[in-house]
């Protein structure tokens, strides 16, 4: 919601930011030596951010419309809470990484490119100008990106079992459909935006994956009713919380009349 302010005072503190979210804590590592957050690296070209896919990544499009809170919280990786859950098989999860991204490593939005690796071994990956790309690669467990930033800049053990490579065989590589994962255009469509555009995104999801929850509405309204709640909002600059708060209520005001409307 406030990313651009507290990025300004991690530069202003002078303090150094670890992330902990194991796809940013992925790019950090695989970011030049003595990286500091916050900081553009003008060796770096791309962030190439994973993501699982969900459980409905290849479920036909048209059969999105059916889909029931109990199969869109049915993880096909690992168990999470339900929320984070819908928000996985949406791919809104992957679209407010993106959008962390951008402001942990200072890049544009079309230097994030998602991929859909469902292995979900590596955790993500940074492309430099030189051709070389770098990739941060383990057995999924949050241990991981804890202990590196416990530890950092040394490292320590951790109590997660190495990665047996061979078990692994194969890892696959997807480009996201947009058709499929709006939540995502929306997401990239908010960060360019700016302003409160974000926060407004991120109150209106909320807001829809309740509903949904709650089956008040369809699994496909979701993006209907984020899509909605940010051209009825207006974006105004983030220059303080009290804005970004006042947004924020604003949006959830305005998705729950859009939500009421679909449902009559």
């Amino acid at each position: 919601m406030s990313g651009d302010i507290f990025m300004q005072a991690i530069a202003e503190s002078g303090a150094q930011l670890l992330p902990i979210d194991s796809e940013h804590n992925a790019i950090f590592q695989c970011m030049p030596a003595a990286y500091e957050t916050g900081v553009s690296a003008k060796t770096a070209r791309r962030i190439l951010l994973t993501a699982s896919g969900g459980p409905f990544r290849q479920t036909p499009v048209a059969d999105l419309v059916t889909v029931t809170p109990e199969q869109a919280v049915a993880h096909p990786n690992w168990d999470m809470g339900k929320k984070i859950s819908v928000d996985s098989a949406t791919m809104m999860n992957k679209g407010l990484e993106m959008i962390e991204a951008c402001l942990l490593f200072n890049m544009q939005p079309e230097q994030i490119q998602v991929v859909i690796h469902p292995q979900s071994v590596i955790h993500s990956m940074v492309d430099y100008i030189d051709g070389t790309v770098l990739a941060q690669m383990g057995n999924p467990d949050m241990r991981v990106p804890i202990a590196h930033a416990l530890a950092w800049p040394e490292r320590f053990e951790s109590g997660v079992e190495p990665l047996n490579i061979f078990t692994v065989r194969q890892m696959d590589f997807e480009e996201p459909n947009l058709e499929r994962f709006p939540c995502l255009r929306l997401a990239y469509q908010a960060i360019e935006t700016g302003g409160t555009m974000p926060a407004v995104l991120n109150a209106a999801n909320e807001i829809a994956v309740d509903a949904f929850l709650n089956r008040r509405v369809r699994f496909t309204d979701i993006p209907v009713i984020i899509e909605r709640c940010m051209e009825a909002v207006e974006v105004r600059a983030a220059d303080s919380l009290e804005i970004i708060l006042d947004q924020d209520k604003l949006a959830r005001i305005v998705s729950n009349r859009i939500i009421d409307q679909l449902t009559g």
